[in-house]
């Protein structure tokens, strides 16, 4: 089973200029890995994709990330993977992300005893730089230090060096917060486009001053689940509050992406669109 996009398709080749780049959201577990492992390299040919970030702090059994789920997602064409609260959930990561800087772990949980990095700077397919930022909401998550302050001082510190390609990962509960986040990084920014909730957004838009947004890119994972995860595993916490061990759902898994072409001399966003298709597991 597949069915088509669900938004008529940008054109096929972006303009001379514009680097097309495809945000994919939170890869669920073996299901999501697979699909992008699997449909990736032909989505990026098809839609002449010049470059590719997934959030992958989900992919090892549904919490967290390992090194060997990272190379496979690296194969596939992604070339930066964003996380957030869960990357701390397999203990092996935390040396793979001192040594592979393309995997990012959210940039405001600080500098002091915290391993990895927040930011990088990546080539596109046609050798133009890519600033790639990935931060974490505070509302109902840890609290950690303000995003908004954060990102901000990096954008001024790093204002000369900094690519005008900005992409931004926001991993945020709250829809507030982050609709808050995109407004706030409104023309600082290429992009600012959330995950974490695991469910696609219709809010897909460029503000004011030429900054592509999203609130949640949504999952790629099993569609018949509950945010990925197997039914029966998820219902006894609603039903009666009992705590119980999710497991990853299986069956056809829906990829959900949100695809953006930038001006690369500006930075500024010209088109924007989600992406969602399912397929077989």
């Amino acid at each position: 089973m597949q069915a088509a996009d669900r938004l008529a398709p940008a054109p096929h080749r972006p303009g001379n200029g514009t680097l097309r780049v495809l945000m994919i959201g939170d890869v669920i577990g073996r299901p999501g890995r697979e699909t992008v492992e699997r449909e990736l390299p032909a989505l990026r040919e098809e839609r002449a994709i010049d470059f590719v970030t997934a959030n992958g702090e989900n992919v090892a059994g549904g919490m967290g990330l390992t090194a060997a789920t990272a190379q496979g997602l690296f194969r596939a064409g992604v070339d930066v993977i964003t996380s957030g609260n869960h990357i701390w959930d397999k203990r092996e990561i935390y040396a793979e992300l001192e040594r592979e800087d393309r995997i990012l772990r959210p940039v405001n949980y600080g500098q002091d005893g915290v391993p990895g990095r927040g930011w990088g700077v990546y080539h596109a397919i046609d050798g133009s730089e890519v600033a790639v930022i990935n931060a974490q909401g505070r509302t109902y998550m840890q609290p950690i230090e303000n995003p908004f302050t954060a990102v901000h001082a990096l954008l001024e510190d790093g204002a000369d060096e900094l690519p005008k390609v900005r992409l931004v990962d926001f991993h945020c509960e709250l829809t507030s917060e982050k609709n808050a986040f995109g407004v706030y990084l409104d023309g600082l920014v290429s992009a600012v486009c959330g995950t974490h909730t695991h469910v696609v957004t219709g809010d897909e838009r460029i503000l004011p001053r030429g900054t592509a947004y999203l609130t949640d890119i949504g999952m790629t994972g099993p569609i018949y689940s509950v945010i990925g995860f197997e039914p029966r595993t998820v219902l006894p916490r609603f039903l009666n509050g009992l705590p119980t061990r999710f497991e990853v759902g299986s069956g056809p898994v829906v990829l959900n992406a949100v695809q953006i072409d930038v001006e690369v001399a500006s930075g500024r966003a010209l088109h924007v669109e989600r992406l969602s298709r399912m397929f077989d597991s």
